[in-house]
């Protein structure tokens, strides 16, 4: 709904005292933006709940203190410049809707103002001040938005609220960056302009979508959901606080009676290094996951019935400190195997498939496993993953167990929804996985990692609507203990923009992949974190043939680098024939947001025995030619040209901009 303008502009700066009236009439009308504006502005470590009702508790402080006399106010209506198009993007531009905003930046920014003496592990003075509202026994969230929203809310909770503020001044309120920068300057932003020019590199390269996913309702606190707040807590929280009390007095007693004898121990005597002491494991709370902006790891509540067994911690706990001669030490490319320096996470501690195993994890960079058998001689196993930026998909599970041809997960609090399919049966339906109450699913079939590839089995993951609304999406074991998520990049269309990596469940991406994932054996061990399937080209082939479309696969690892391996299909009779790869690239940018640009070519031999050299680039290729043994050009993304089979031609492209680009091999 627009947001209606005022019929008449005050007399009043932004910087002046309000007259009560005024800032109350302000307030009321625009309550639902300034508190959208508190709420992106607003530190994301706070949570959901918290930073909803801090987000209302910033606004409703923001009226004036004392009354003042009225402000002038002119006479006749203000000229309004703008469109009514335009009132839906920008900011009213009354003088009592500026103070308030003033106001409300002001106090949403104090939740990251630390004092220089400030202790570091406090939150900031102004997190700790009792504010109204106040909500005792429910928590409080926005509705969930999709996959794009939760990945504008991680973007924005890793930048600084001057940061957060610049952006939604721009994105929300319609403000030039002169305007931000002053106002920011008011607000008591040490460096504005950067702020500012951080905020630009924010939601591209469409600030349009941005803009729209910020009026979202991932981002409005005042269209909410509530839960009831962990009941069992509430219930014993009175007898807890008792035993807490008599525990500190017993604590005082013996610590006054023994205070002799502690001077006389030698000051070295005893003592555990915090991160390898099971009992300064961290561990979250059952239900954080629905709380927070960061959904990944950290989020992951402790699970399994040995999570309190003390002496398996710690025999995984010196394992991993000083690995003995008889426990096996695995690590994906990458990922180091040092001890820990700070106590890590404890995610898992159980018994599957006949051994113990725990889970760690440990920095938000790293999963760490270890297994002893329960029975038997063997010796245990240790094995590191890198898992650093881990989100929704990335994080949603991990290998527990691996016994044969089979493999068994651990599944993220926020699946709520689990099946299985095969990728080289694109029209038959996922079947359901049983999942256990502790998070671990039935023995799942792995793909075959050498012989005939009659199947590649992956997991269909559907997240919980209470973090993304209705988003499935297939996951892989590729051999390291996180699966790889895979995704699907449709081909372009005819004057669409440029198109991003989607989930690769619906008919179109499944098809794609029946073709391609056998190709993913090549990819095993590698630490890989996800992989796309882009359809950057379709091609109709000569001599009256079909179309045939040009794939870009590419791998992102955990590291950073990643592999492409470039398929070109061919009409086929069967859905599953495999692809044929005509490059493999390794430590390159190319068919990523950093290196959207490709030429791709091969020889093709056509129904009549002839054959020709085809090539074939992405969406900016405006004309593409052929030197060497043949030469030949065509304008536009694709090339035909009778060439003899073993014809060495080299490829090159014109870019719609100006750019040139060579064929990768």
């Amino acid at each position: 709904m627009p947001i209606h303008q005022p019929t008449q502009r005050s007399a009043t700066a932004p910087g002046e005292p309000l007259a009560v009236k005024q800032a109350e009439a302000a307030l009321v009308e625009h309550y639902p933006r300034l508190v959208r504006l508190a709420y992106v502005v607003l530190p994301p470590s706070l949570g959901r709940h918290r930073r909803v009702l801090a987000a209302h508790g910033a606004v409703q402080r923001a009226l004036p203190v004392t009354r003042t006399a009225p402000a002038r106010t002119a006479q006749v209506p203000a000229q309004s410049r703008r469109s009514p198009e335009a009132g839906q993007a920008e900011a009213p531009a009354n003088a009592p809707y500026a103070s308030m905003r003033l106001r409300v930046l002001r106090t949403a920014l104090a939740y990251e103002h630390r004092p220089r003496w400030w202790p570091g592990r406090l939150p900031a003075p102004a997190a700790l001040r009792p504010t109204l509202p106040v909500v005792w026994g429910l928590r409080l969230f926005p509705r969930a938005g999709g996959v794009d929203e939760l990945a504008l809310d991680r973007a924005l909770s890793e930048v600084p609220g001057a940061v957060r503020a610049a952006f939604a001044l721009q994105l929300l309120d319609g403000l030039p960056e002169t305007a931000v920068r002053a106002l920011l300057a008011e607000a008591g932003v040490d460096d504005p302009a950067g702020a500012v020019r951080r905020a630009a590199r924010l939601g591209r390269p469409d600030r349009a979508a941005a803009q729209v996913l910020l009026r979202s309702g991932e981002f409005d606190p005042c269209t909410v959901q509530t839960r009831p707040s962990d009941l069992l807590r509430r219930r014993h929280r009175v007898r807890a606080a008792a035993l807490a009390a008599a525990l500190c007095v017993v604590a005082g007693t013996l610590a006054v009676a023994a205070g002799n004898d502690v001077r006389d121990e030698a000051p070295g005597a005893g003592v555990t290094v915090p991160a390898l002491d099971p009992a300064a494991l961290l561990r979250t709370a059952a239900e954080q996951w629905a709380d927070t902006s960061r959904i990944d790891f950290t989020a992951w509540p402790v699970r399994g019935d040995r999570r309190g067994d003390g002496e398996l911690l710690g025999r995984a706990l010196r394992a991993w400190s000083e690995p003995p001669g008889n426990v096996q030490v695995s690590t994906t490319p990458g990922t180091v195997d040092v001890p820990p320096a700070q106590p890590p996470r404890l995610l898992f501690a159980g018994e599957v498939d006949g051994a113990a195993v725990v889970l760690f994890h440990d920095g938000g960079v790293r999963i760490v496993r270890y297994a002893e058998p329960l029975a038997g001689g063997g010796g245990a196993a240790l094995d590191f993953a890198r898992t650093d930026d881990a989100d929704v998909t990335t994080g949603a599970a991990v290998v527990v167990s691996r016994t044969g041809e089979k493999a068994r997960f651990l599944l993220a609090p926020w699946i709520s929804e689990t099946t299985t399919r095969d990728l080289l049966a694109p029209d038959t339906p996922g079947r359901p996985l049983e999942v256990g109450p502790d998070g671990i699913t039935a023995p799942v079939e792995r793909p075959a990692a050498g012989g005939g590839c009659d199947a590649w089995p992956v997991l269909q993951l559907r997240s919980s609507e209470r973090i993304v609304e209705n988003h499935a999406f297939l996951v892989t074991d590729l051999g390291d203990l996180a699966p790889a998520h895979l995704t699907y990049t449709p081909k372009p269309g005819g004057g669409a923009p440029a198109r991003q990596p989607r989930e690769a469940t619906g008919p179109e991406a499944l098809l794609a992949w029946a073709r391609t994932a056998c190709s993913l054996r090549a990819l095993s061990g590698s630490g890989v974190r996800a992989v796309n399937n882009w359809a950057f080209a379709e091609q109709r082939l000569p001599e009256g043939g079909a179309s045939a479309e040009w794939l870009c696969t590419r791998a992102d690892t955990w590291r950073g680098p990643g592999r492409v391996l470039v398929q070109f299909l061919q009409p086929a009779a069967s859905p599953t024939a495999p692809a044929a790869v005509v490059a493999d690239r390794n430590d390159t940018a190319l068919c990523s947001r950093f290196g959207q640009h490709i030429l791709a070519g091969t020889h093709w031999k056509a129904a009549s025995g002839r054959w020709y050299v085809l090539a074939a680039g992405s969406r900016a290729v405006n004309r593409i030619e052929a030197t060497g043994q043949v030469r030949g050009a065509a304008g536009g993304p694709t090339l035909a040209v009778r060439a003899p089979r073993d014809a060495s031609v080299e490829l090159s492209a014109r870019l719609r901009e100006g750019g040139t680009l060579a064929a990768v091999r």
